[in-house]
């Protein structure tokens, strides 16, 4: 396959359909996101949040984009800005992986820490404050734009319908962290399988089923507050997740199956298996595996 530049190759990553044994004879396909250019799922929400706001006029050749992050949409909006060479800074709370800070800078963005108790709250406030401070910033800010969940129902959804190729669908399971892959991706295949039983996949610390907020070392997902896109498309089911049963799928994907993916992915796989006990036997669910281990080695992800 000849292509002309990287950005051709977001989207179109492979669904696999997982070798592992799973409750009921049910089957698990997995989108691996991780086949993109930039690493993540998260290239195909950087193209979009870039993309629609120099068609809205947000966006013009002397814009500075500013965007809070966790770090795989940093590296996503960096690469897309890259295209249309726009000056990028990223906010990023010092507790996500060096190999994520690093890649964003390596894309040519500038990286600015603010403390990790703050969380995503605070790179948000710190976001919006450098964007008051400049006279042409844009904070296209995935928490609330409507480019992210459009996004995945856009191109992901379709994708995941074409590799089925008509295969009855019964379950989807994705993480939660601006929910826009959830919500997107749900609304697309409910379009098509109205009795689609959409779950949520968040780490214990996060709120979504009532529980204390804490930090967790799962990373990628986890909400501060209940994303915006949730008011529209609601989460049939949402399932806790502990660190230690996401890095437990994380060691088996990579021992016996040859998958390197990150701690999201591990939780996405548990919370799958779970939700396999839960259904009728011979259902098949699809999951979104967004990024690989490699750029969370300096944080041991296989020694958790």
């Amino acid at each position: 396959m000849l292509v002309k530049n990287v950005y051709e190759l977001i989207g179109h990553t492979p669904l696999l359909k997982l070798p592992v044994p799973t409750p009921n004879n049910s089957q698990i396909y997995a989108k691996l996101e991780m086949f993109n250019p930039g690493g993540s799922i998260k290239d195909r929400l950087g193209m979009s949040l870039i993309e629609n706001g120099i068609k809205q006029g947000q966006i013009n050749m002397g814009t500075t984009i500013i965007e809070p992050t966790a770090g795989n949409t940093g590296i996503g909006v960096a690469l897309a800005a890259q295209k249309y060479k726009l000056p990028v800074i990223l906010v990023v709370p010092e507790k996500f992986s060096f190999e994520k800070q690093t890649l964003m800078a390596a894309l040519g963005a500038k990286v600015i820490n603010t403390p990790s108790i703050d969380g995503i709250k605070g790179a948000i406030a710190k976001a919006k404050q450098l964007a008051a401070e400049m006279t042409n910033a844009f904070v296209p800010l995935q928490f609330e734009n409507q480019s992210n969940p459009d996004v995945y129902e856009r191109t992901l959804a379709p994708e995941i319908l074409a590799d089925l190729d008509n295969l009855q669908l019964d379950a989807l399971v994705a993480g939660a962290g601006s929910g826009g892959t959830f919500a997107g991706t749900a609304k697309g295949l409910k379009a098509v399988y109205p009795d689609l039983l959409t779950t949520v996949v968040e780490p214990e610390g996060s709120i979504l089923n009532g529980g204390t907020p804490h930090a967790h070392l799962t990373e990628g997902i986890g909400v501060e507050f209940i994303p915006p896109f949730f008011k529209t498309v609601k989460p049939d089911r949402v399932k806790t997740i502990s660190d230690e049963a996401a890095f437990k799928q994380v060691h088996a994907l990579a021992k016996y199956y040859g998958l390197f993916v990150g701690s999201s992915s591990g939780a996405a796989l548990a919370a799958s298996l779970e939700l396999a006990q839960e259904l009728p036997d011979g259902s098949n669910i699809v999951t979104i595996f967004p990024d690989s281990s490699e750029r969370y080695l300096s944080e041991n992800i296989y020694q958790k």
